[in-house]
């Protein structure tokens, strides 16, 4: 025994010299840069001034951060209910045995293989210009007078849209996994007791996806908090009020804006860890809400 645990340790060091180096020191350091007061996040050690918790006292007062904090959770629930309701819609019909199934998934899950860059570019170039948008040109044939989605009082619920938009299938086939593990007995037997479709999908599919459900939270919150890019997609020049994220915040506060060249990466960091708490915490309380979730097959 002792010399088949001597032969897996070779196998096992590399991976595991690789996980501390570049998973658990960034995180230990982050934490502890989040304490510190520092200019930038290739500073010496010896040029760290201790702060305490002014840099999260910093970061939660600021106005830019409670902007951003805000849109986060509008996208976190208001996109969270959108994207999972239509996830879920989409899987239980593919999984009902309609025709031309895999080619319904494959369009519906097209969105998730074009490059986020093009997807983003395709929604402000092409659906939401002023001029010759697809949206405008809707109104128009309808005699309704076009609007400038790109405003300030819609930027945010345009970015929002094209979003949603290109993250329903992702989540869609992890629903599809779920209820494809159900076994079909279960649905015989509840045709047989006389329960209709929506008494199946109430009484056994949506009990029996609840660790899905715990997936897909947890999947959905991690894509809120590093909503970087589609941020700065619909906000290329500067960071607005309108689409800021905190993970654009972040980047801002570290590395600085256009004609604010102050750096703090001591701030920075501290967002980071608020952010990993944020998904903690959305992670425990799932595991506390979701439990007893699947049955054993």
């Amino acid at each position: 025994m002792k010399q088949k645990k001597s032969f897996i340790i070779p196998f096992i060091l590399p991976c595991a010299i690789a996980l501390l180096a570049m998973y658990l020191y960034p995180v230990i350091r982050t934490v502890i840069m989040s304490f510190f007061g520092i200019e930038s996040v290739t500073a010496d050690v010896s040029e760290w001034s201790f702060n305490g918790v002014a840099n999260y006292m910093k970061i939660f007062q600021s106005a830019t951060f409670q902007r951003a904090m805000t849109n986060m959770f509008l996208i976190w629930i208001v996109g969270g209910v959108i994207v999972l309701a239509f996830a879920l819609l989409f899987a239980v019909i593919l999984t009902s045995g309609i025709r031309f199934k895999k080619f319904f998934r494959a369009a519906i899950y097209l969105p998730n293989i074009i490059s986020a860059v093009a997807l983003a570019t395709m929604w402000v170039q092409y659906i939401y210009s002023q001029e010759y948008g697809l949206l405008n040109q809707i109104l128009g044939v309808l005699g309704l007078e076009g609007k400038n989605w790109l405003g300030t009082d819609t930027k945010f619920w345009a970015m929002l849209g094209a979003f949603i938009f290109g993250a329903v299938g992702y989540y869609m086939l992890i629903f599809i996994s779920g209820i494809e593990r159900i076994p079909q007995d279960l649905f015989e037997a509840a045709t047989i007791d006389g329960a209709n479709k929506i008494q199946q999908f109430g009484r056994i599919t949506l009990p029996l996806l609840r660790s899905i459900f715990k997936t897909n939270i947890t999947f959905w919150s991690v894509n809120c908090i590093s909503f970087y890019l589609w941020s700065k997609m619909f906000s290329p020049v500067q960071s607005e009020a309108s689409t800021i994220v905190p993970v654009v915040y972040l980047y801002d506060t570290v590395f600085g804006t256009t004609g604010n060249v102050d750096r703090d990466a001591g701030a920075g960091a501290a967002i980071g860890v608020t952010l990993a708490i944020f998904v903690a915490l959305v992670y425990f309380i799932m595991n506390k809400v979701l439990k007893d979730d699947d049955l054993e097959f």
